[in-house]
């Protein structure tokens, strides 16, 4: 089989195509044939930092395919099945960038009549905003169709791929949704994903937008730069609101204002989807494959989130443009 593999850390140059035998898949596990790989930010950090227990890494956490075989106590009937992954190279050498790869099987989702490019994309990024909708005091445990429907949800940085992923889902649950961007072009992509209400930070008051479509505040915030919007969302939560903090773009460092935040009884909830409780990732699991099972997600420039595909052979390119940060979804084809 074909697979990229990297051999020491570095710029995507360390990446290289080569021939590698089918693995067999272990006990508890299934070999899944790679349609697509998703690339996400914590690719190429991975592969700039990230040591290499095997001395040797496939990338990708995410991908979609079909099983071809199964290990020892699995289930034969999955043979077959069309499946979605996450998490494939946490911790482990055998990521989605190949033709072939190894999961766990609680790690392949059932896919359904869903496109393999959806699924390519649902792993790192609809898990982590599905966190950010539910970690809240007063929000659900899971979400689906009502979940959501007397809450109010604003997302900082609407076109990303955590952020439209948070937008679709909190849509899909009947929530409110407002969503913060920095151009004319994201604003569109943002209400294609669902946003009701579309504010450009740079040209408009944040506080006084939010403010006319929620009086009472927001009950959770999807926030990707917690640095630069901390003073913003302490005047934006609800009581009880929770800020979910699930990137560091714009600041590693973040301060915060005591007695605004201490009134509403206000949330600060961190999220790493690596190192979420198991509880709250298996539903995560549970609820993303019924969101895009039911229709309620989607990929593309008609649902927010522009597709840029690159055959296996180019994982470098879609790597350096994920490190570019290109709008939109970088997808990897194993079958080109």
């Amino acid at each position: 089989m074909k697979a990229i593999v990297y051999e020491r850390t570095g710029d995507p140059s360390v990446l290289e195509l080569v021939d590698r035998p089918v693995p067999e898949p272990g006990r508890g596990e299934v070999l899944v044939r790679i349609a697509y790989a998703g690339v996400n930010p914590t690719d190429w950090k991975a592969r700039r930092s990230f040591p290499l227990p095997a001395g040797w890494q496939i990338p990708g956490q995410d991908g979609a395919g079909v099983v071809e075989a199964v290990g020892e106590g699995v289930d034969q009937d999955l043979i077959g099945e069309r499946v979605w992954l996450w998490e494939a190279a946490w911790q482990r050498p055998w990521g989605t960038a190949t033709e072939y790869t190894v999961v766990p099987v609680r790690q392949a989702v059932r896919l359904g009549d869903a496109s393999f490019e959806l699924g390519a994309c649902l792993g790192i990024p609809f898990l982590t905003a599905h966190r950010c909708l539910t970690a809240g005091e007063y929000l659900p445990d899971s979400l689906g169709p009502g979940a959501l429907s007397d809450h109010t949800v604003l997302v900082q940085g609407g076109a990303g791929a955590v952020g439209n992923a948070a937008i679709q889902l909190a849509a899909w649950a009947d929530a409110c949704v407002i969503a913060t961007v920095s151009s004319a072009e994201k604003a569109q992509l943002a209400a294609a994903a669902g946003a009701s209400v579309v504010i450009n930070y740079r040209d408009q008051d944040v506080v006084e937008e939010v403010r006319k479509v929620a009086p009472d505040g927001v009950h959770t915030i999807v926030e990707v730069s917690a640095a630069r919007n901390a003073a913003t969302d302490a005047q934006l939560l609800h009581h009880g609101g929770v800020v979910c903090v699930y990137a560091d773009d714009g600041g590693d460092e973040v301060t915060l204002p005591i007695r605004p935040l201490m009134v509403p009884n206000a949330r600060w909830q961190f999220v790493l989807v690596y190192t979420l409780p198991k509880a709250a990732k298996a539903q995560a699991v549970v609820d993303v494959a019924a969101a895009a099972a039911q229709g309620g997600i989607r990929v593309g420039e008609e649902a927010g989130l522009p597709l840029h595909r690159y055959p296996l052979s180019a994982t470098a390119a879609a790597h350096q443009a994920v490190e570019d940060a290109v709008v939109g979804k970088v997808l990897v084809s194993a079958s080109e």
